[in-house]
């Protein structure tokens, strides 16, 4: 899954704990972990999600 990798890029170059990614993107603590698992966010979410990501990415100095 795209949106996974995407995720676990930005984690790894911000240090950003996955609790902490999922509790400020969708504010769902376990949200990294279930797409970890399998869980296939909708089409919204995964808008919400690519748009907090697009957001932070840019503050780090970097896209994807």
């Amino acid at each position: 899954m795209y949106l996974l990798r995407r995720i676990e890029k930005y984690l790894r170059r911000s240090g950003t704990p996955a609790t902490r990614f999922g509790r400020d993107a969708v504010r769902d603590p376990r949200f990294v972990f279930d797409l970890r698992c399998g869980r296939e966010p909708r089409p919204p979410m995964r808008s919400r999600v690519s748009n907090y990501l697009d957001e932070r990415e840019a503050q780090l100095g970097g896209g994807r």
